[in-house]
């Protein structure tokens, strides 16, 4: 039988279960369908491990469920920030990680070659050549060595710029420990920050979405893909269905919601000739394809499409190319003026008219006022009408006031 491990090799089904842990926390072991019981202990225990302080176990007569307890506004950093940072690795791994290392402190530069004869002669370790050369290839495509061609040579040398920069300017610490709650890519200020034994005593942030660090990987390739300007294959998972697909598209823009915090990509779809929104939760890996020659054009017309969205829906129900939606509100004046101030402050450029003593009407185009209901329910007792060329949306309102009235038991013709 296999020993249980701490570290990780597949970041993405650890991430898959932490989500599951964070977000749906009331599921018991034998509700873990999607993976055998034995993975569900394994990262039961890892979580445990990682994230004991949050961790709380309810005990229910169908077994015991575990989920996550964090409360923001408390804590100086993101816990979540601790999934990141472990991996697997072989002893020959991190054998040769911290001997490179050491062996470059000090401003030295070396080829390979030199590497691999000190290996030898200072620590007494054998590496075969080619395993040196890939692990210093490796560590220079992720930033931790500089590499140089002298004369016909390859020098490797290890970059104490940014170290040394933020030691002279210590007053940035304060900005990463901020950047690392405030900011997507969080976990940069807070590796940055560990290095130098900084805690964060300053910031707090109230509502934060710490659970969208997990998307952080996906989200990097995804901006990489856009600031190349090219085509990306998206696999994806269905949040729902828990089922597998793939789409191409263009990435063009990230979409933040400001209530809930999830993030979205908007792309454009060539084989359906329209914009999408993809949740960057359900996406599970990014491919670069060819370059988007249209990149430009598609961006200008995104930023055109823009103004007539209500949420992240670019298309409604009934195929319209943009619903119209008019909504009529009582409004008693003067003391409920401040519905009207509503009206115009979250109504995203629709338009509000008085039509008489107490009496507004709304009016908004949108591609999609499926995603205004919401919305339109927080004025429940103040509508007086309501009218939607998608019908689908008129009779979703009327008859969910009509299960309303039922519930309640309230005669709606009153």
């Amino acid at each position: 039988m296999s020993e249980f491990h701490e570290l990780v090799k597949s970041f993405p089904k650890t991430r898959e279960y932490v989500r599951d842990f964070f977000v749906y926390g009331f599921k018991t072991r034998n509700e873990f369908k999607h993976k055998s019981p034995r993975t569900y202990d394994n990262e039961r225990r890892r979580l445990e491990s990682w994230l004991h302080p949050f961790v709380r176990k309810d005990h229910l007569s169908k077994g015991a469920n575990i989920s996550l307890a964090i409360d923001s506004n408390l804590l100086d950093t993101n816990p979540l920030f601790r999934v990141w940072k472990t991996k697997s690795f072989t002893d020959n791994d991190i054998m040769l990680h911290f001997f490179l290392l050491d062996l470059l402190q000090g401003g030295a530069r070396m080829t390979v070659e030199e590497m691999t004869d000190r290996l030898l002669s200072d620590y007494e370790a054998f590496f075969d050549i080619q395993t040196v050369r890939r692990k210093c290839n490796a560590y220079w495509k992720k930033g931790l060595l500089q590499k140089q061609k002298v004369g016909k040579a390859i020098v490797y040398s290890v970059d104490h710029s940014l170290i040394l920069w933020i030691k002279s300017n210590e007053c940035i610490l304060d900005a990463l420990g901020f950047f690392q709650l405030a900011g997507n890519l969080g976990i940069i200020g807070n590796e940055l920050t560990d290095q130098f034994d900084y805690h964060n005593r300053t910031f707090r942030v109230k509502h934060s979405f710490f659970v969208h660090t997990l998307e952080d990987e996906i989200l990097l390739q995804l901006l990489d893909v856009m600031n190349q300007k090219k085509s990306a294959q998206l696999e994806m998972k269905s949040s729902k269905r828990g089922m597998f697909n793939t789409a191409a598209c263009v990435p063009l823009q990230i979409f933040i919601s400001t209530r809930s915090g999830r993030r979205f990509l908007c792309g454009y779809v060539n084989k359906s000739r329209r914009f999408t929104c993809f949740r960057l939760d359900t996406i599970k890996s990014v491919a670069p394809l060819e370059t988007a020659e249209e990149y430009e054009e598609l961006q200008d017309k995104l930023n055109r499409n823009r103004g007539q969205l209500w949420g992240v829906s670019f298309q409604g129900r009934e195929r319209h190319h943009v619903d119209k939606l008019t909504m009529t509100l009582q409004v008693l004046e003067p003391e409920e003026l401040y519905i009207v101030d509503r009206l115009k402050r979250e109504g995203r450029g629709g338009i509000v008219t008085k039509t008489a003593q107490n009496t507004y009407l709304y009016k908004t185009e949108v591609f999609d006022c499926n995603e205004m209901l919401p919305w339109i329910r927080t004025f429940t007792g103040r509508i007086l009408s309501l009218e939607c060329t998608a019908k689908s949306v008129e009779r979703r309102f009327y008859q969910d006031l009509e299960t309303m009235y039922q519930m309640y038991h309230i005669d709606g013709n009153k």
